[in-house]
Protein backbone atom coordinates (compact mmCIF):
# COMPACT_ATOMS: atom_id res chain seq x y z
CA UNK A 1 0.00 0.00 0.00
CA UNK A 2 3.02 1.92 0.40
CA UNK A 3 5.30 3.97 -2.31
CA UNK A 4 8.91 4.65 -1.08
CA UNK A 5 9.89 8.08 -2.11
CA UNK A 6 13.08 8.28 -0.80
CA UNK A 7 14.10 4.80 -2.04
CA UNK A 8 12.68 5.22 -5.48
CA UNK A 9 13.75 9.23 -5.85
CA UNK A 10 17.20 9.02 -3.68
CA UNK A 11 17.99 5.20 -3.39
CA UNK A 12 17.39 5.41 0.28
CA UNK A 13 17.87 1.77 1.87
CA UNK A 14 15.07 1.14 4.45
CA UNK A 15 14.19 -1.45 5.84
CA UNK A 16 11.40 -2.48 4.17
CA UNK A 17 12.97 -3.27 1.20
CA UNK A 18 12.47 -6.85 1.05
CA UNK A 19 8.77 -6.30 1.90
CA UNK A 20 8.73 -3.74 -1.15
CA UNK A 21 10.98 -4.68 -3.88
CA UNK A 22 12.14 -8.38 -2.93
CA UNK A 23 15.79 -6.54 -2.41
CA UNK A 24 17.35 -7.81 0.66
CA UNK A 25 20.66 -6.37 -0.46
CA UNK A 26 21.59 -3.62 1.55
CA UNK A 27 23.04 -2.85 4.51
CA UNK A 28 19.93 -2.06 6.79
CA UNK A 29 18.74 -4.77 8.76
CA UNK A 30 15.71 -5.88 6.84
CA UNK A 31 12.07 -6.86 7.56
CA UNK A 32 11.72 -10.49 6.37
CA UNK A 33 9.51 -11.01 3.97
CA UNK A 34 7.66 -14.88 4.84
CA UNK A 35 8.95 -17.88 2.58
CA UNK A 36 5.68 -19.86 2.53
CA UNK A 37 4.95 -23.27 0.99
CA UNK A 38 2.11 -22.85 -0.69
CA UNK A 39 3.51 -19.71 -2.67
CA UNK A 40 0.95 -17.24 -1.34
CA UNK A 41 1.78 -13.39 -0.11
CA UNK A 42 0.96 -13.01 3.60
CA UNK A 43 0.04 -9.41 4.52
CA UNK A 44 0.80 -6.70 7.14
CA UNK A 45 -2.17 -7.01 9.25
CA UNK A 46 -4.13 -3.46 10.31
CA UNK A 47 -5.73 -3.97 14.30
CA UNK A 48 -7.89 -1.38 14.53
CA UNK A 49 -8.39 -3.27 18.29
CA UNK A 50 -10.53 0.22 19.27
CA UNK A 51 -13.86 2.71 18.14
CA UNK A 52 -12.57 4.82 21.06
CA UNK A 53 -10.96 7.97 20.19
CA UNK A 54 -9.94 11.03 22.23
CA UNK A 55 -10.30 13.24 19.48
CA UNK A 56 -12.83 13.66 16.10
CA UNK A 57 -10.75 14.20 12.81
CA UNK A 58 -13.01 14.89 10.14
CA UNK A 59 -11.73 12.12 7.97
CA UNK A 60 -11.39 9.59 10.14
CA UNK A 61 -11.96 6.74 8.31
CA UNK A 62 -13.32 4.18 10.96
CA UNK A 63 -15.21 6.79 12.22
CA UNK A 64 -13.90 6.20 15.63
CA UNK A 65 -16.23 7.89 18.83
CA UNK A 66 -15.92 9.17 22.80
CA UNK A 67 -16.88 5.94 24.14
CA UNK A 68 -15.83 2.09 23.69
CA UNK A 69 -17.50 -0.01 21.99
CA UNK A 70 -18.28 -2.99 24.87
CA UNK A 71 -18.20 -5.78 21.89
CA UNK A 72 -14.65 -5.27 21.23
CA UNK A 73 -12.15 -8.21 21.20
CA UNK A 74 -10.99 -8.95 24.64
CA UNK A 75 -7.19 -9.37 25.50
CA UNK A 76 -7.07 -13.50 25.32
CA UNK A 77 -8.99 -13.05 21.92
CA UNK A 78 -6.67 -10.49 21.02
CA UNK A 79 -3.73 -12.78 21.95
CA UNK A 80 -5.80 -15.71 20.54
CA UNK A 81 -6.06 -13.48 16.74
CA UNK A 82 -2.35 -12.64 16.97
CA UNK A 83 -0.79 -16.47 17.35
CA UNK A 84 -3.31 -16.97 14.31
CA UNK A 85 -1.63 -14.76 12.64
CA UNK A 86 2.17 -16.00 13.72
CA UNK A 87 1.36 -19.49 12.84
CA UNK A 88 -0.04 -17.91 9.24
CA UNK A 89 3.21 -15.68 9.22
CA UNK A 90 2.06 -12.41 8.94
CA UNK A 91 5.37 -10.23 8.84
CA UNK A 92 3.72 -6.97 10.74
CA UNK A 93 0.72 -6.39 12.66
CA UNK A 94 -0.22 -2.57 13.04
CA UNK A 95 -2.46 -1.73 16.52
CA UNK A 96 -4.95 1.23 15.01
CA UNK A 97 -8.18 2.73 16.45
CA UNK A 98 -9.77 4.83 17.38
CA UNK A 99 -6.42 5.78 19.28
CA UNK A 100 -4.73 2.46 20.72
CA UNK A 101 -3.18 4.01 23.63
CA UNK A 102 -6.58 4.14 25.24
CA UNK A 103 -6.81 -0.17 25.21
CA UNK A 104 -4.92 -0.49 28.90
CA UNK A 105 -3.78 -4.06 27.27
CA UNK A 106 -2.12 -2.66 24.46
CA UNK A 107 1.56 -3.14 25.92
CA UNK A 108 0.77 -6.42 26.35
CA UNK A 109 -0.70 -7.27 23.26
CA UNK A 110 2.18 -5.44 21.38
CA UNK A 111 4.77 -7.60 23.67
CA UNK A 112 2.52 -10.93 23.21
CA UNK A 113 3.38 -9.82 19.15
CA UNK A 114 6.84 -9.59 19.85
CA UNK A 115 7.42 -12.61 21.42
CA UNK A 116 5.42 -14.62 18.58
CA UNK A 117 7.79 -12.96 15.98
CA UNK A 118 5.69 -10.92 13.77
CA UNK A 119 6.68 -6.92 14.16
CA UNK A 120 4.27 -4.84 16.52
CA UNK A 121 3.71 -1.50 15.06
CA UNK A 122 1.38 1.52 15.97
CA UNK A 123 -0.80 4.47 14.49
CA UNK A 124 -1.61 6.69 17.37
CA UNK A 125 -2.55 10.38 17.06
CA UNK A 126 0.28 11.37 19.40
CA UNK A 127 -1.80 13.48 21.95
CA UNK A 128 -1.59 10.48 24.77
CA UNK A 129 1.85 9.36 24.05
CA UNK A 130 3.48 10.74 27.70
CA UNK A 131 6.98 9.99 28.60
CA UNK A 132 5.93 6.99 30.19
CA UNK A 133 3.44 5.30 27.03
CA UNK A 134 6.93 6.09 25.16
CA UNK A 135 8.76 4.25 27.51
CA UNK A 136 6.25 1.51 28.23
CA UNK A 137 6.23 1.31 24.01
CA UNK A 138 10.09 0.81 23.69
CA UNK A 139 9.72 -1.91 26.56
CA UNK A 140 7.03 -3.87 25.50
CA UNK A 141 8.80 -4.49 21.70
CA UNK A 142 6.98 -1.96 19.63
CA UNK A 143 9.25 -1.02 17.01
CA UNK A 144 7.75 1.62 15.16
CA UNK A 145 5.45 4.71 16.29
CA UNK A 146 3.36 6.58 13.68
CA UNK A 147 1.67 9.71 14.74
CA UNK A 148 -0.55 11.56 13.12
CA UNK A 149 -0.52 15.44 11.96
CA UNK A 150 -2.47 17.41 9.69
CA UNK A 151 -1.34 20.06 9.17
CA UNK A 152 0.82 23.20 11.63
CA UNK A 153 -0.66 24.09 14.94
CA UNK A 154 -4.29 25.99 13.44
CA UNK A 155 -4.79 23.59 10.72
CA UNK A 156 -4.22 20.40 12.54
CA UNK A 157 -6.80 21.48 15.26
CA UNK A 158 -9.17 22.34 13.10
CA UNK A 159 -8.71 18.92 11.41
CA UNK A 160 -8.28 16.78 14.64
CA UNK A 161 -11.47 18.74 16.13
CA UNK A 162 -9.37 19.59 19.66
CA UNK A 163 -7.44 22.92 20.81
CA UNK A 164 -4.35 22.09 21.33
CA UNK A 165 -3.88 18.34 19.38
CA UNK A 166 -0.89 19.87 17.49
CA UNK A 167 1.36 20.68 20.71
CA UNK A 168 -0.03 17.38 22.65
CA UNK A 169 1.05 15.38 19.51
CA UNK A 170 4.22 17.50 18.91
CA UNK A 171 5.17 16.31 22.38
CA UNK A 172 4.26 13.13 21.93
CA UNK A 173 6.81 12.98 18.90
CA UNK A 174 9.68 14.63 21.00
CA UNK A 175 8.86 11.77 23.94
CA UNK A 176 8.74 8.94 21.48
CA UNK A 177 11.70 9.81 19.66
CA UNK A 178 13.57 10.44 23.71
CA UNK A 179 12.49 7.21 24.96
CA UNK A 180 14.29 5.42 21.88
CA UNK A 181 11.47 4.97 19.55
CA UNK A 182 11.53 4.90 15.69
CA UNK A 183 8.96 7.24 15.01
CA UNK A 184 7.07 8.85 12.11
CA UNK A 185 4.38 10.92 11.13
CA UNK A 186 1.44 10.51 9.03
CA UNK A 187 -0.15 13.18 7.07
CA UNK A 188 -3.49 12.80 4.84
CA UNK A 189 -3.85 15.68 2.68
CA UNK A 190 -6.30 17.63 1.52
CA UNK A 191 -7.70 21.17 0.49
CA UNK A 192 -7.98 22.06 4.15
CA UNK A 193 -3.93 21.25 4.49
CA UNK A 194 -2.38 21.04 1.27
CA UNK A 195 -0.55 24.89 1.93
CA UNK A 196 0.99 23.07 5.05
CA UNK A 197 3.08 20.36 3.60
CA UNK A 198 6.44 21.91 2.68
CA UNK A 199 5.75 23.39 6.49
CA UNK A 200 5.30 20.28 7.90
CA UNK A 201 8.36 18.67 6.31
CA UNK A 202 10.77 21.45 7.87
CA UNK A 203 9.36 20.71 11.23
CA UNK A 204 10.33 17.18 10.87
CA UNK A 205 13.44 18.21 9.90
CA UNK A 206 13.89 20.36 13.00
CA UNK A 207 13.15 17.52 15.20
CA UNK A 208 15.01 15.52 13.62
CA UNK A 209 11.75 13.22 12.87
CA UNK A 210 13.10 9.86 10.47
CA UNK A 211 9.91 8.92 8.12
CA UNK A 212 7.04 10.27 6.54
CA UNK A 213 3.93 8.76 5.20
CA UNK A 214 1.31 11.02 2.85
CA UNK A 215 -2.04 9.72 2.89
CA UNK A 216 -4.31 10.28 0.12
CA UNK A 217 -7.89 10.79 1.20
CA UNK A 218 -9.94 7.59 1.04
CA UNK A 219 -13.38 8.11 0.85
CA UNK A 220 -14.90 6.20 3.61
CA UNK A 221 -16.14 6.50 7.29
CA UNK A 222 -15.96 10.60 7.56
CA UNK A 223 -13.62 11.00 4.92
CA UNK A 224 -16.47 10.18 3.02
CA UNK A 225 -17.85 13.49 4.27
CA UNK A 226 -15.51 15.45 3.09
CA UNK A 227 -14.55 14.12 -0.55
CA UNK A 228 -15.34 17.44 -2.08
CA UNK A 229 -12.30 18.65 -0.61
CA UNK A 230 -9.83 15.97 -2.05
CA UNK A 231 -7.21 17.74 -4.16
CA UNK A 232 -7.25 18.09 -7.79
CA UNK A 233 -5.50 16.20 -10.19
CA UNK A 234 -3.20 19.39 -11.03
CA UNK A 235 -3.23 20.07 -6.97
CA UNK A 236 -1.80 16.50 -6.35
CA UNK A 237 0.89 16.79 -8.73
CA UNK A 238 1.77 20.08 -6.93
CA UNK A 239 1.68 18.16 -3.38
CA UNK A 240 3.85 15.49 -4.90
CA UNK A 241 6.52 18.12 -6.45
CA UNK A 242 6.87 19.82 -3.40
CA UNK A 243 7.12 16.50 -1.78
CA UNK A 244 9.88 15.15 -4.30
CA UNK A 245 11.53 18.65 -3.48
CA UNK A 246 11.72 18.47 0.45
CA UNK A 247 12.41 15.04 0.48
CA UNK A 248 15.88 15.21 -1.46
CA UNK A 249 16.64 18.83 0.01
CA UNK A 250 15.98 17.61 3.63
CA UNK A 251 18.22 14.36 2.88
CA UNK A 252 20.70 16.03 1.48
CA UNK A 253 21.01 18.61 4.19
CA UNK A 254 22.19 15.45 6.08
CA UNK A 255 19.49 13.85 7.92
CA UNK A 256 18.37 10.34 7.01
CA UNK A 257 14.70 11.00 6.25
CA UNK A 258 12.41 8.19 4.67
CA UNK A 259 9.45 9.42 2.69
CA UNK A 260 6.45 7.51 1.52
CA UNK A 261 2.69 8.20 -0.13
CA UNK A 262 -0.22 5.84 0.43
CA UNK A 263 -3.15 5.18 -1.02
CA UNK A 264 -2.62 6.44 -4.69
CA UNK A 265 -0.35 4.26 -6.82
CA UNK A 266 0.18 6.54 -9.46
CA UNK A 267 2.18 8.45 -7.21
CA UNK A 268 4.60 5.86 -8.92
CA UNK A 269 3.84 6.57 -12.32
CA UNK A 270 4.14 9.98 -12.05
CA UNK A 271 7.35 9.80 -10.43
CA UNK A 272 8.67 7.58 -12.94
CA UNK A 273 7.46 9.83 -15.90
CA UNK A 274 9.40 12.95 -13.72
CA UNK A 275 13.06 10.50 -13.41
CA UNK A 276 12.90 9.63 -17.03
CA UNK A 277 12.75 13.14 -18.08
CA UNK A 278 16.29 13.54 -16.23
CA UNK A 279 18.14 9.84 -16.40
CA UNK A 280 16.05 7.29 -18.75
CA UNK A 281 17.87 4.45 -17.48
CA UNK A 282 17.86 4.77 -13.50
CA UNK A 283 13.87 5.37 -14.47
CA UNK A 284 13.77 1.98 -15.54
CA UNK A 285 15.60 0.77 -12.78
CA UNK A 286 12.26 2.58 -10.43
CA UNK A 287 10.01 1.04 -12.72
CA UNK A 288 11.74 -2.37 -12.25
CA UNK A 289 11.17 -1.41 -8.38
CA UNK A 290 7.57 -0.50 -8.89
CA UNK A 291 6.61 -3.64 -10.84
CA UNK A 292 8.04 -5.61 -7.72
CA UNK A 293 5.95 -3.96 -5.67
CA UNK A 294 2.90 -4.60 -7.86
CA UNK A 295 0.72 -1.80 -6.99
CA UNK A 296 -1.88 -1.48 -3.92
CA UNK A 297 -1.97 -4.34 -2.06
CA UNK A 298 -5.61 -4.43 -1.35
CA UNK A 299 -6.57 -8.32 -0.72
CA UNK A 300 -3.17 -9.71 -1.15
CA UNK A 301 -0.49 -7.58 0.95
CA UNK A 302 -2.53 -6.34 3.42
CA UNK A 303 -5.91 -6.62 5.54
CA UNK A 304 -7.31 -5.27 8.12
CA UNK A 305 -9.60 -6.83 11.75
CA UNK A 306 -11.84 -4.41 13.31
CA UNK A 307 -12.18 -4.66 16.84
CA UNK A 308 -15.00 -7.15 16.53
CA UNK A 309 -13.20 -9.20 14.88
CA UNK A 310 -14.70 -8.62 11.42
CA UNK A 311 -11.89 -8.77 8.36
CA UNK A 312 -11.32 -6.86 5.45
CA UNK A 313 -9.50 -6.40 2.47
CA UNK A 314 -7.82 -3.53 4.01
CA UNK A 315 -8.47 -0.69 6.08
CA UNK A 316 -10.41 1.46 4.08
CA UNK A 317 -13.16 -0.96 2.21
CA UNK A 318 -15.18 -1.60 5.70
CA UNK A 319 -18.55 -2.56 3.60
CA UNK A 320 -17.19 -5.97 3.06
CA UNK A 321 -16.77 -8.21 5.64
CA UNK A 322 -15.26 -11.61 4.99
CA UNK A 323 -15.51 -13.31 7.95
CA UNK A 324 -15.13 -12.75 11.75
CA UNK A 325 -12.04 -14.21 13.79
CA UNK A 326 -14.56 -15.06 16.74
CA UNK A 327 -15.88 -17.96 14.68
CA UNK A 328 -13.06 -18.66 11.89
CA UNK A 329 -9.47 -18.04 12.06
CA UNK A 330 -7.71 -15.28 10.22
CA UNK A 331 -6.15 -17.59 7.83
CA UNK A 332 -9.19 -19.31 7.15
CA UNK A 333 -10.55 -16.23 6.17
CA UNK A 334 -8.38 -14.80 4.00
CA UNK A 335 -7.39 -17.81 1.84
CA UNK A 336 -11.06 -18.09 1.22
CA UNK A 337 -11.94 -17.42 -2.53
CA UNK A 338 -15.42 -18.79 -2.04
CA UNK A 339 -15.50 -15.06 -2.02
CA UNK A 340 -16.25 -13.68 -4.81
CA UNK A 341 -14.37 -10.12 -4.43
CA UNK A 342 -11.93 -11.79 -2.37
CA UNK A 343 -11.46 -13.98 -5.10
CA UNK A 344 -11.48 -10.92 -7.18
CA UNK A 345 -8.51 -9.02 -5.45
CA UNK A 346 -6.35 -11.81 -5.29
CA UNK A 347 -5.84 -10.53 -9.34
CA UNK A 348 -7.38 -7.42 -9.40
CA UNK A 349 -5.71 -6.29 -13.21
CA UNK A 350 -8.79 -9.30 -14.84
CA UNK A 351 -11.30 -7.25 -13.23
CA UNK A 352 -10.87 -3.57 -13.00
CA UNK A 353 -12.80 -1.38 -15.22
CA UNK A 354 -12.80 1.89 -17.62
CA UNK A 355 -9.49 4.23 -17.76
CA UNK A 356 -7.59 1.39 -15.39
CA UNK A 357 -8.27 -1.65 -17.72
CA UNK A 358 -6.66 -0.03 -20.28
CA UNK A 359 -3.79 1.95 -18.58
CA UNK A 360 -0.16 1.50 -19.91
CA UNK A 361 0.86 1.53 -16.08
CA UNK A 362 -1.42 -0.96 -14.27
CA UNK A 363 1.19 -3.55 -13.57
CA UNK A 364 2.95 -1.32 -10.97
CA UNK A 365 -0.63 0.04 -9.55
CA UNK A 366 -3.26 -2.47 -9.76
CA UNK A 367 -5.94 0.52 -10.71
CA UNK A 368 -5.75 2.07 -7.30
CA UNK A 369 -8.57 2.50 -4.77
CA UNK A 370 -10.81 -0.10 -4.83
CA UNK A 371 -12.54 1.97 -1.86
CA UNK A 372 -13.23 5.66 -4.37
CA UNK A 373 -14.31 3.37 -6.90
CA UNK A 374 -17.20 1.72 -5.09
CA UNK A 375 -17.76 5.20 -3.16
CA UNK A 376 -18.23 7.08 -6.56
CA UNK A 377 -19.55 4.65 -8.73
CA UNK A 378 -20.67 1.61 -6.73
CA UNK A 379 -18.43 -0.75 -8.54
CA UNK A 380 -15.68 -2.14 -6.84
CA UNK A 381 -14.01 -2.70 -10.29
CA UNK A 382 -14.68 0.75 -11.83
CA UNK A 383 -11.40 2.94 -12.31
CA UNK A 384 -10.05 5.06 -9.62
CA UNK A 385 -12.17 8.35 -9.89
CA UNK A 386 -9.17 9.87 -8.28
CA UNK A 387 -6.23 9.34 -10.61
CA UNK A 388 -4.76 12.34 -11.74
CA UNK A 389 -2.71 10.92 -14.84
CA UNK A 390 -4.02 11.82 -18.27
CA UNK A 391 -5.29 9.92 -20.74
CA UNK A 392 -2.40 10.69 -23.29
CA UNK A 393 0.27 9.94 -20.03
CA UNK A 394 -1.30 5.70 -19.42
CA UNK A 395 -1.30 5.24 -23.55
CA UNK A 396 -4.82 5.92 -24.20
CA UNK A 397 -4.69 8.20 -27.23
CA UNK A 398 -1.87 6.05 -28.48
CA UNK A 399 -4.05 3.37 -28.03
CA UNK A 400 -6.41 5.40 -30.29
CA UNK A 401 -3.81 6.92 -33.12
CA UNK A 402 -2.45 3.05 -33.43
Amino acid sequence: MMIGISKLLLGLETESDELRYGDDSGSVKQIRAPSCEDGSERPVVVWNMTKRCNLKCVHCYSSSTAERDPDELSTEEGKRLIDDLADFEVPVILFSGGEPYLREDLFELASHARERGIRPVISTNGTLLTEEKARKSQECGLMYVGVSLDGLRDVNDRFRGQDGAFDRALQGIRNSIDAGNKTGLRFTITRYNQDDLAGIMDLLHEESVERMCMYHLDYVGRGEEIRQHDLTGEEKRSALDTLFEKTQEINEDGQRFEVLTVGHYADGAYLYMKLKEEDPEYAERVYGMLRQNGGDGTGQRIACVDWHGEVYANQFMRDHSFGNVRERSFSDIWTDTSDSIMKGLKNKGDHVKGRCASCRFLDICRGGSRVRARAIYDDIWAEDPACYLTDEEIGLKLEIEA
